[in-house]
């Protein structure tokens, strides 16, 4: 396969050629480790068993419902607690001990809410919210019926959510075919919320997400590495495909984007892998973790 030169191709081929010491590889899910299918190509499963057969933990982090990734975080034989809900939520399976939950305020949620009803967006957006692992939604759209038949996740309508939220989400999520659409949604709420209060990003094109201001993927990762693991950043590995993998490619000592990411995931990556349907995980396992030992 061939390998896409990162925006900083002189730190990456360093670390290529043995100074990293790759010791936890974190990996996305959709657009990373499973394309088109939704389900892991076997190149890819086998590159993981690899490095986890020289001794590298391997993690999951996405932005899916634990119940959701768990078929992933299996399917690669990970023994480590899941990351999901872009961070909010991190689940040890093995115990099925919850190791952190930060969920969003009622007064937060319905907030957004409001926004999302506004005339002009209304129409257009399918709103999803999760509570306790559960996917409540107002109606079930075509876009929200794609989405649980790819997630495995049988929806539950509350037509008046306002009302009948039955406690704190875990996650906002607005679906919308026009990414244009989203584009506006989310510059316009950053001008409403600063990070502090709501950790706002885009996962696909299609879809904005809102989370706790604490809860994205970097800040979780670095969670399970240092407090959990007792690494450092430069001990870890992360690849993902969108925005809201930004902060766990910042963090970790190697970051990698996908081929089919944006340019501006790709831009915060020390090293940019083939395109998810290319096996671009094999390649990025292959460069830092095996090749070097």
């Amino acid at each position: 396969m061939q390998n896409i030169t990162a925006s900083n191709p002189a730190n990456a081929t360093d670390r290529a050629f043995g100074t990293a010491d790759i010791q936890l590889l974190v990996v996305d899910i959709d657009g990373t480790i499973a394309g088109l299918s939704n389900t892991i190509r076997e190149p890819v499963k086998q590159a993981i068993l690899a490095a986890e057969s020289r001794g590298v933990k391997v993690a999951v982090a996405t932005g899916r419902m634990y119940r959701s990734a768990l078929r992933f975080h299996r399917d690669i034989g990970s023994t480590l607690p899941l990351i999901c809900y872009q961070g909010a939520w991190i689940q040890d399976h093995a115990t099925q001990k919850r190791l952190r939950h930060l969920p969003l305020s009622k007064q937060t949620a319905l907030q957004l809410l409001d926004h999302f009803e506004e005339a002009h967006l209304r129409p257009l957006l399918s709103i999803h919210f999760y509570i306790d692992d559960q996917l409540y939604v107002p109606e079930i759209t075509a876009a929200t019926r794609i989405y649980a038949e790819r997630s495995g996740i049988e929806p539950m309508v509350i037509k008046d959510l306002r009302r009948d939220l039955p406690g704190e989400p875990t996650k906002v999520l607005a679906l919308c075919e026009n990414p244009g659409v989203l584009d506006g949604l989310l510059s316009s709420m950053r001008q409403r919320y600063t990070p502090a209060e709501l950790y706002l990003t885009r996962s696909v094109a299609t879809f904005f997400e809102a989370t706790h201001p604490l809860a994205n993927k970097g800040d979780a990762v670095q969670y399970l590495a240092e407090e959990l693991l007792g690494l450092q950043a430069a001990n870890v590995m992360a690849i993902g495909d969108n925005f809201n993998d930004v902060e766990m490619i910042a963090y970790a000592g190697v970051g990698v984007a996908m081929g089919n990411a944006p340019d501006g995931v790709k831009a915060a990556a020390d090293w940019v892998a083939p395109d998810v349907e290319e096996d671009g995980v094999a390649a990025a396992i292959e460069q830092f973790v095996l090749s070097d030992r």
